[in-house]
């Protein structure tokens, strides 16, 4: 954990200067330069820099600074600027490295950010000024203080209470993290009419509908990985929501049945494998999805199968060679000593048990993919 003398010292001009004077360098190479001052924390934040690049772009390219657990443990700029809130203003109760204030500060005309660590507040008001931020107000208390003695009003207030306990495992329970949104909730009702939840991407849809029944729940990936639960407890649910970034949105009432496949599996009629977006599979929402497409899915956890290739779908789609019932001593037989890329669901061995099992290693002459339909196991071969 950062120390209240290393954020001061991430905040001084000396260091300020190196860094920007390094950009571009190995940090290995930075922190072994006797020339360079401070060179360990100045290698640290050329590290975590170039990590930015694609997590935090626009704190990258202002040259924020970036303590290591805050960094961690922020949202993505994507994932931030993604989150369905606007209104005059917020209350942003878990501020961490600020990442979330600065995008709720695009959409409201002011936002207060509690921070409860006094050392990372004056980092989040140091960024926020190397990024031309000037609506957010950083207040360095924790929230259960200002919620006690806050006579404001805001439109909105959101958190994103901290999942790690103090030796570092990782949290799921509301209960169980900081601070406790559960034990707090009184309190953010009556100062704001809307409250929105980031959650971790374990936390369990229908936990969210029991604690919110009114909300809206939504799953939200960034590149094929599930990255948060929000939920949006603002009187406009129940809903349930899976949105693959950059891809699109698919929404659908938690109580309404997911349709079925007509018929038994036809694996002769299947032209196309569908791999469905983790989000979807988050929220329950596969088959609400891809079987008015025409996809065959009988699993939220599984593969789906199409004769025609379905477009405007959250997923993948790859070509079928053909299907055939899985026989590992054939297979053995057929593809011993062969490279694969090898996919799964709905199947009881990892991919590296299929491969060992088959006698394949890693490669690309095949792409193979395995799963279980009615209660048989399949073997899927894909066109390269």
């Amino acid at each position: 954990m950062t120390t209240p003398e290393e954020y001061a010292l991430l905040l001084t001009d000396d260091l300020r200067r190196a860094v920007e004077q390094n950009r571009g360098r190995d940090p290995l190479e930075v922190a072994l330069d006797r020339r360079v001052p401070h060179a360990a924390a100045v290698a640290t934040q050329l590290k975590y820099l170039a990590r930015a690049a694609r997590k935090l772009p626009t704190f990258a390219a202002a040259g924020c600074i970036l303590p290591p657990r805050a960094f961690e443990q922020a949202s993505s700029e994507r994932c931030a600027l993604h989150k369905p809130l606007e209104g005059d203003t917020a209350l942003d109760l878990t501020c961490g490295l600020g990442v979330d204030s600065w995008a709720l500060a695009r959409r409201f005309g002011r936002v207060v950010a509690l921070e409860r660590d006094a050392a990372l507040a004056a980092v989040v008001r140091e960024n926020l000024r190397r990024l031309g931020v000037g609506n957010v107000e950083v207040v360095a208390a924790p929230a259960e203080e200002y919620l006690a003695r806050c006579d404001e009003r805001f439109d909105w207030v959101y958190a994103d209470p901290d999942r790690r306990s103090a030796e570092g495992r990782k949290l799921v329970r509301l209960e169980d993290c900081s601070p406790d949104i559960r034990a707090l909730l009184p309190r953010i009702r009556a100062v704001a009419p809307r409250f929105c939840l980031k959650n971790s991407p374990l936390f369990d849809v229908d936990e969210a509908l029991r604690l919110f029944p009114r909300s809206r729940v939504e799953a939200v990936s960034l590149d094929g990985e599930c990255k948060e639960v929000l939920v949006c407890d603002d009187g406009t649910g129940p809903l349930l929501t899976a949105t693959a970034l950059g891809r699109g949105s698919f929404s659908a009432p938690p109580a309404t049945p997911a349709p079925q496949p007509e018929g038994p599996f036809d694996p002769a009629r299947c032209r196309y494998l569908v791999i469905p977006d983790v989000a979807l599979q988050k929220a329950r929402l596969t088959a609400h999805h891809l079987v008015p497409l025409g996809v065959d899915i009988r699993s939220d956890n599984g593969f789906g199968f199409a004769a025609e290739e379905p477009r405007g779908i959250l997923g993948r789609t790859l070509r079928i060679e053909r299907i055939e019932p899985y026989d590992p001593k054939r297979l053995k037989r057929a593809l011993r000593g062969r490279g694969a890329e090898i996919l799964k669901r709905d199947f009881p061995l990892a991919p590296a048990e299929i491969a060992a099992r088959l006698g394949l290693h890693a490669g690309d002459e095949l792409r193979l993919a395995f799963t279980r339909i009615d209660g048989r196991f399949w073997t899927v071969f894909l066109e390269k």
